[in-house]
């Protein structure tokens, strides 16, 4: 087992002990709550921190705080906004040890990776602030004589965002800097298992000089306050990471109001390594693909296609540097893949693993029951796995490889495709024109070809079918908060 007492110690070694708040941040005011909620550390179990939960009513009272800054937040200048963005951004960096080390308390994930996704959040501040100032309108050719057309884009209202615990301040960012850069106020409703990580990131915003209002953070009962949200008339605009289960529940709620929704759900991503690929390369990507946050990424490569002719030094070379990888607390610098954040990815993990091998999956390595207890799962490569086993038909969020046999560009492609989910896909080639191919017949959101790293702020994250609606980075995150208004100005000659 890990040993007790790491994690709560980090957190009492932090540079800055205002990171590390119990309470939710509402209107410019930390507000206590009415009952208390345990965080734990996933790697041992041990109660690390207690939070306050708010009765599900603070969010009409935070939607109403939403409602009145917009009226002042929507007529700040662009710039401004941004000068605020930038500044929250400035603190995420200045902050980005302690940030981590939140983050892998209850989280899990290894420092590096905390340290990386610090990073990666203030990106999204710094891009969104600078493409506030560029949300151009138009001028439409006139059909009616001696009439200008125009067509702008403005704020949409208050918006509402419901995050998830695997990448607790990346997807908050991710969310609240397009919402705030157009214009919008948003209230953030953040998993249950990663609520320090949330408030630590409404302290840096309190810090940076943000309007009361303008972005508040609230934790309770994840369903009531969900509802209540989407349930009310002033919240025009939510956005959701999470399962596609969930995602489907809370776009019924929204349809109501028939508010903007955005929706990133589900991965099942293919990873297509043909025999003409750098072979050396496509096991190192793979790897990144596979493994980062333990495997908790809906990116994570689930289904590991391998050319038939170079599957069996695929398979081999594979093994070899999954076995390489080091479990521990992630809090220790050599821990490559943490514990899961909780159980039930753990169990369906070792679940995924007996029925692929009962039905005739080849391990090759891992498999077994982690020494260091039920949250972790062993590193662990199926190879033979076909078609019809779980662990190729559902999402694995967790560190088992399953890698599948194929002949054809037809057939993978096939095979790839039938899946309900399209969020991302890899593919790794040498040929130009394959690789044009099947980026064109993939049907999935995101492709990458020879690389696994695609990810970041100018990019429009988001999936097709069952994987979720609009997107977020780049100039389209915007859009999703933002109404297109079209004026006709007439009688100009009169």
């Amino acid at each position: 087992m890990v040993g007790s007492g790491i994690a709560k110690e980090a957190l009492a070694s932090l540079r800055y002990s205002e990171l590390l708040q119990s309470r939710s941040f509402v209107n410019g005011a930390w507000v206590s709550g009415e009952s208390r909620a345990e965080v734990v550390d996933p790697a041992t179990g041990e109660v690390i921190a207690t939070i306050d939960e708010l009765n599900v009513d603070i969010v009409d009272t935070a939607v109403s705080a939403a409602a009145d800054a917009f009226l002042s937040w929507r007529d700040v200048l662009p710039a401004a906004r941004g000068a605020i963005l930038r500044r929250w951004a400035d603190l995420l960096r200045e902050h980005a040890s302690d940030l981590a080390t939140i983050v892998t308390a209850e989280q899990g994930k290894p420092h590096k990776e905390a340290v990386g996704e610090v990073s990666y959040a203030a990106g999204f501040l710094d891009w969104f602030a600078a493409e506030g100032e560029r949300a151009y309108g138009e001028t439409v050719p006139s059909h009616l004589s001696g009439s200008r057309l125009t067509v702008s884009w403005q704020p949409v209202g208050v918006t509402a965002a419901i995050t998830p615990w695997n990448v607790p301040i990346a997807m908050i960012t991710r969310k609240a800097g397009a919402a705030l850069a157009a214009g919008c106020t948003m209230v953030v409703k953040p998993a249950k298992e990663t609520p320090l990580s949330a408030l630590a990131v409404a302290k840096l915003a309190e810090m940076a000089g943000m309007p009361p209002g303008v972005f508040q953070v609230i934790n309770g009962d994840a369903p009531m306050m969900s509802k209540r949200l989407l349930a009310q008339q002033n919240v025009r605009a939510f956005s959701f990471t999470g399962s596609t289960r969930v995602g489907r529940l809370l776009l019924e709620q929204a349809s109501a109001s028939v508010k903007k929704v955005s929706l990133e759900l589900g991965g099942h991503a293919p990873f297509i390594v043909f025999d003409d690929a750098d072979l050396s390369a496509a096991v190192a990507g793979c790897m990144g693909a596979k493994f980062a946050t333990s495997g908790q990424d809906c990116l994570g490569a689930n289904r590991i296609y391998v050319q038939r002719n170079i599957y069996d030094e695929f398979v081999r070379r594979y093994a070899g540097a999954v076995g390489e990888l080091k479990v521990g607390h992630g809090l220790d610098s050599n821990t490559d893949i943490g514990p899961m954040t909780i159980e039930s990815v753990s169990q369906k993990c070792r679940e995924q693993i007996r029925q692929a091998i009962d039905a005739g999956a080849r391990l090759v390595i891992g498999g077994v029951d982690n020494p260091l207890g039920r949250q972790f799962v062993t590193p662990t490569v199926l190879a033979d796995v076909n078609d019809d086993m779980n662990i190729a038909q559902e999402e694995t969020f967790g560190p088992v490889a399953a890698i599948l046999p194929f002949d054809s560009e037809d057939e993978v492609l096939k095979r790839a495709n039938s899946s309900e989910y399209g969020l991302a896909a890899y593919v790794y080639t040498s040929n130009l024109n394959r690789a044009m191919r099947m980026s064109d017949r993939l049907e999935y959101g995101m492709v990458a070809v020879n690389t696994p790293k695609f990810t970041g702020s100018p990019i429009p994250f988001g999936g097709w079918k069952q994987s979720g609606l609009g997107r977020e980075g780049s100039r389209y995150g915007m859009q999703d908060y933002m109404e297109q208004k079209y004026i006709c100005f007439g009688n100009l000659n009169g």
